[in-house]
């Protein structure tokens, strides 16, 4: 059993189990009822995206290494939240119990929070492939 990460809206692979989403925003013209048929997500766990006003920083320039590099300590500052710090510990411990997938939107990994999310779930002690 184990979290997968994903990239929202991509075809699920076999096994993957329920894709939550986590993002700050469902997708766009894109009716509820569509949301898991055009493979975005089952369950949307908002509280595990970054916050508007850090997306909307990230947004406004480029990432370089040191704007990366400020972004992944905000976030992970953000993830010490207690709403969030509880989700966290609640993945992980399903992650040991069942097989499901978490998401983002942005096309690459090392450029996204799910890059981070992962390394705090490792953190927590979730089983992530």
């Amino acid at each position: 059993m184990a979290i997968r990460i994903v990239r929202l809206g991509t075809p699920r692979a076999p096994g993957e189990g329920l894709r939550i989403g986590t993002v700050r925003r469902p997708p766009r013209g894109v009716p509820k009822r569509g949301y898991a048929a055009r493979n975005y997500f089952d369950a949307w766990l908002p509280e595990l995206a970054p916050s508007a006003p850090l997306v909307a920083w990230a947004l406004s320039e480029p990432f370089t290494p040191t704007r990366w590099a400020t972004y992944a300590r905000r976030y992970r500052r953000e993830m010490l939240e207690p709403p969030a710090a509880r989700l966290l510990g609640l993945l992980a411990a399903l992650s040991a119990q069942t097989d499901f997938s978490l998401g983002c939107y942005c096309e690459d990994e090392t450029l996204c929070h799910r890059s981070l999310l992962k390394e705090l779930l490792i953190a927590h002690g979730a089983q992530v492939v």
